[in-house]
């Protein structure tokens, strides 16, 4: 049985919450927020992007509520701190939990620069305790299928790849996302998911070419990147806040290769993965495995019961992450291509 103290309560932790319930041997045991909101378990008021519409009330009776993080890091029965407090706290949350000597999961992005993303990546480096990026992407069963088609060519080489995550304003947290000097914006904050799903498949971009523009945080809100990629296929993303109340949220992607088109829109619901092969009939994909949450959380968790460090996704690769997201940012204010 792994014990988890979540640090930060908003929607972030209201998802991962929903996701360890699915997951066998592994339990909440802390609740942590310096502000003592939701200490009492009640998450009913949360919802978010992929929000299930399910009101969340935990049973604080085996869930030790703490206000003080040191006195969440001194509990000896904690493994594992979960950090979904903002982006501005994950270095120093990030940083103190790897000394205490706990396994440490954060959320994206690592830090809003590269220069504190390195001071995590550099903690984790020296900690007896496991890290990982929250990087759920890599987890989500359609987006793993289309990352096996890729690495394995199943299909042939791939010529050309759209994604897209485009969303009206965040309806919650909004005191930090809607700072981009805090939270990056939409480019950080969102498209950061295509961004390390691009060099996962692909491998880390030798450039980005991006434009964009800038809705309600101050800094990008909108995004499309051109990466050049060593592989030589054509491949962009589309990342946005920008969209109007009332749009919701929609994630996408189009991929052709030499011999079928895979086509993922969320807005097709069940038969939102469509597979066109040379020659044959059009066909749904079916990917089950829950979602990408339930995936990373339970692949994590997996790694400590195994004491085998992660590698599906590192701490190197969610610094790369914030690397790449930075010259896209960089590409947008210069209008130039810029090298990585």
């Amino acid at each position: 049985m792994i014990k988890v103290g979540i640090v930060g309560l908003g929607f972030m932790a209201a998802t991962h919450l929903k996701a360890y319930r699915k997951l066998p041997r592994v339990r909440v045991g802390a609740l942590c927020s310096p502000s003592g909101k939701r200490l009492d378990g009640d998450f009913a008021d949360v919802s978010g992007n992929l929000d299930t519409g399910d009101p969340l009330r935990l049973d604080m009776a085996f869930i030790k509520p703490y206000r003080i993080y040191a006195d969440l890091l001194a509990d000896p029965e904690i493994d594992l701190i979960d950090i979904c407090a903002p982006t501005p706290a994950h270095a120093e949350l990030a940083v103190a939990a790897l000394k205490a000597g706990k396994h440490v999961l954060c959320e994206k992005p690592l830090a809003r620069t590269p220069a504190v993303a390195r001071e995590i990546a550099a903690a984790a480096s020296r900690s007896p305790g496991y890290f990982m990026p929250a990087m759920c992407l890599r987890f989500w069963p359609e987006w793993a299928w289309l990352h096996r088609a890729i690495t394995d060519r199943t299909y042939g080489e791939v010529r050309d790849a759209r994604f897209r995550r485009v969303a009206q304003p965040p309806g919650w947290g909004q005191k930090s996302y809607f700072d981009g000097k805090e939270s990056g914006g939409a480019l950080f904050d969102l498209h950061i998911h295509d961004t390390d799903f691009v060099q996962f498949c692909f491998g880390r971009p030798k450039s980005v070419f991006s434009s964009g523009y800038g809705k309600h945080s101050g800094a990008i809100d909108h995004v499309v990147t051109q990466y050049q990629v060593y592989s030589g296929a054509v491949v962009h993303a589309e990342g946005s806040w920008a969209m109007t109340e009332g749009f919701g949220f929609n994630m996408a992607y189009t991929v052709n290769f030499e011999n079928a088109t895979a086509d993922y829109d969320l807005a097709r619901g069940p038969e939102a993965l469509k597979l066109f092969e040379r020659g044959q009939p059009a066909r749904t994909i079916t990917c089950p495995g829950g979602d990408g949450y339930q995936g990373e959380l339970g692949y994590f968790l997996n790694c400590i019961r195994e004491k085998s460090p992660p590698t599906l996704v590192t701490a190197a690769d969610g610094l790369s992450a914030v690397e790449i997201c930075t010259a896209e940012e960089e590409s947008v204010r210069t209008g130039a291509v810029v090298l990585l």
